[in-house]
Parts: C-alpha cells; structure tokens; sequence
C-alpha cells in the first residue's frame, strides 16, 4: 500500500518557540503561515507540522500522491482505496471517506496505542 508523504503533525503550546528549536535542529520553514498557528517545516526528507491550537494531540499524516515536496506521484493508492483495505482488515474508520467521490479526501484511524494517523490526500 503506498500511503504518501509522511510527517508528524505536532500539537505546539508556542509556535514560535518550536519554530526555532526545530530552526536549530536544521529544519527550515517550507509552507504555512505563522500568523494563522501553523507550519510545515522541512530537514532534507523530513517534514513536520506545527500546529498551535488546531488539536490536541501529535498526529502522524500521510499524503496520498504526494511526495516529501508536495509534487503529485503516479500511480497511487487513492485515500478510499486504503480505507476499504483498512476496513476490510477490522479497522475502525473515524469520519469515513465517501467511496464513491474522487478528488482530496481524508480520514483517521488510531492504532493500538491511540495515536492518531490521518491520511490526508490533496490530489
């Protein structure tokens, strides 16, 4: 199953303070807008998202078709073909993807442990 991009969505109490300890950890701003409590930073092939204020706890997403630069891959595995394997497999689906759209889609599942894993597709 290819399920995209991945990074870590962190859940940040102060994003400018994360901003820079993520800075001096080598990562760099790549997309978001700080004015509105969110970014998506980037080290090489690795992404993280800070959040202040959106969620409660850190979520690990994955972007169907994307790659690490939010360039469209080919071929893919659409969001609604995984949440059909998922729940075919017994796990539960929190806020379903209509299977019969096309287009961005997004859903959650919650491993064992209650970690939140969002696949988010935007193509």
């Amino acid at each position: 199953m290819k399920l995209g991009a991945f990074s870590a969505s962190l859940s940040v109490k102060d994003i400018k303070a994360s901003k820079q300890f993520y800075e001096t950890l080598g990562f760099s701003v790549y997309a978001g807008q700080l004015e509105k409590n969110y970014l998506i930073m980037k080290n090489g092939n690795a992404l993280i998202g800070l959040f202040q204020g959106m969620f409660k706890n850190n979520i690990l997403t994955f972007n169907p078709g994307w790659d690490e630069n939010a360039n469209k891959v080919e071929p893919f595995d659409d969001v609604r073909t995984i949440q059909k394997h998922l729940k075919s497999s017994g796990i539960n689906i929190e806020k379903e993807v209509d299977e019969n759209a096309k287009g961005p889609a997004s859903f959650m599942v919650f491993d064992p442990d209650g970690n939140a894993i969002l696949l988010d597709q935007h193509v």
